[in-house]
């Protein structure tokens, strides 16, 4: 990192809620935030966003006639994207950057636009416009008002991670400024659960927890999908207003035996890990935010990533999966918005089904990590 790069904001909607006291008090307890969907030919786990949030979301609709026909996407991140930037103080003026990415896009729309041509054989005037990938930073952009960079891309579940590598890019470049980075998931539809519970990932137990993030004794994989979005501001140099700071940035891709599978020790982790820690010691990490999916071997791959990298200076380990699900895209910046909670309140949030943990008295650095389908993973250093 040549230059210091500030978190002045974060905002984000998930199933635990879109205010950080809310958020960080549904963090506190050992309460899962996941329920049973009925869809049109069955029913599965899923983490849903709160319906007073739905409620905010629809009424965002209908302020504008030309948000009616928005996928539920590209409203989440306008929700987020306008509380973010009120936190941070920007304004219209400052010709902001914006990388909103998504693992899925519109799915909502996109599988009812499909559905319509297959019934009619023709297709709706907007079905192209409204799925497109660049739509969610360019209805940002029309929302706020700016006029800088627009990004989107999709690079499986550490979109949201590529987003803030990608701010902090173009900062580092002096080609901005200020970026407005984030992911944004819709994609609770028939389709896609049933596209993961093909894979054999999807959690079936009626268990505690159905989700079981972590937990090595597991005979089934766990994972659970959950909707939402998170968005950071991004500022140049040591801001005064800083919640957060990014000291170090990782990446990494790994040659893959399958299709949805990474190696049995992380190859990629253990590469993006070490980038991001540059020349500061593992022992000077006090938490690992982990991207485990509540897959046996996702959990255990990524377990076994961070013993080659800390070995016998293991730091206190937590993932959110359990409680909030899988967030695509997203998962990689709620992730994050976990650590800078506990950077902010001083506390390490445990699993509840694993072995207790010992909390550092003092938590200063964390690191948090994100992968997807490819074996893209990236890791973020951040610090007080």
């Amino acid at each position: 990192m040549r230059n210091s790069i500030s978190i002045t904001s974060i905002a984000s909607v998930s199933a635990l809620g879109s205010l950080l006291e809310d958020i960080w008090t549904n963090y506190k307890n050992d309460k899962h935030h996941l329920s049973i969907k009925e869809f049109d030919n069955f029913n599965a786990w899923v983490a849903k966003l709160q319906e007073k949030d739905k409620l905010q979301i629809e009424k965002l609709r209908k302020s504008d006639a030309k948000y009616k026909d928005l996928d539920e996407s590209v409203l989440y991140a306008l929700y987020v994207s306008r509380k973010a930037i009120k936190e941070a103080g920007w304004s219209a003026n400052d010709d902001f950057g914006i990388n909103i990415g998504s693992s899925r896009g519109a799915t909502i729309l996109f599988e009812k636009y499909h559905k319509e041509f297959l019934q009619t054989g023709k297709s709706s005037t907007l079905s192209s416009p409204t799925t497109t990938l660049g739509n969610i930073s360019s209805w940002i952009a029309h929302d706020l008002q700016t006029s800088g960079p627009e990004i989107s891309h999709s690079i499986t579940c550490s979109t949201g991670l590529h987003s803030l590598l990608n701010g902090v890019a173009w900062i580092q470049s002096g080609m901005a400024s200020k970026f407005l980075i984030g992911a944004s998931e819709a994609s609770l539809t028939d389709f896609t659960i049933a596209q993961m519970q093909a894979l054999k990932v999807y959690a079936k137990n009626e268990d505690e927890y159905p989700c079981k993030t972590l937990d090595l004794e597991k005979n089934n994989n766990t994972m659970v999908i959950g909707e939402g979005a998170s968005v950071i501001c991004l500022e140049e140099g040591i801001k005064e207003n800083a919640i957060a700071y990014v000291e170090g940035v990782g990446y990494a891709t790994e040659i893959l035996k399958h299709n949805i599978s990474i190696s049995s020790d992380a190859q990629c982790f253990q590469k993006s890990m070490k980038m991001a820690l540059g020349n500061v010691s593992p022992k000077e990490i006090d938490a690992i935010v982990m991207h485990a999916p509540g897959t046996i071997k996702g959990d255990l791959s990524e377990l076994k990533a961070i013993e080659k990298i800390f070995g016998e200076h293991e730091p206190f380990l937590t993932s959110n999966k359990w409680k909030l699900g899988h967030t695509f895209a997203t998962s990689g910046l709620l992730s994050l918005e976990l650590g800078i909670l506990m950077l902010q309140h001083q506390e390490g949030i445990s699993v509840p089904f694993i072995e207790k943990q010992k909390c550092p008295a003092k938590i200063n650095k964390i690191l948090v990590n994100s992968v997807g389908f490819g074996g893209n993973a990236v890791s973020i250093l951040i610090t007080k």
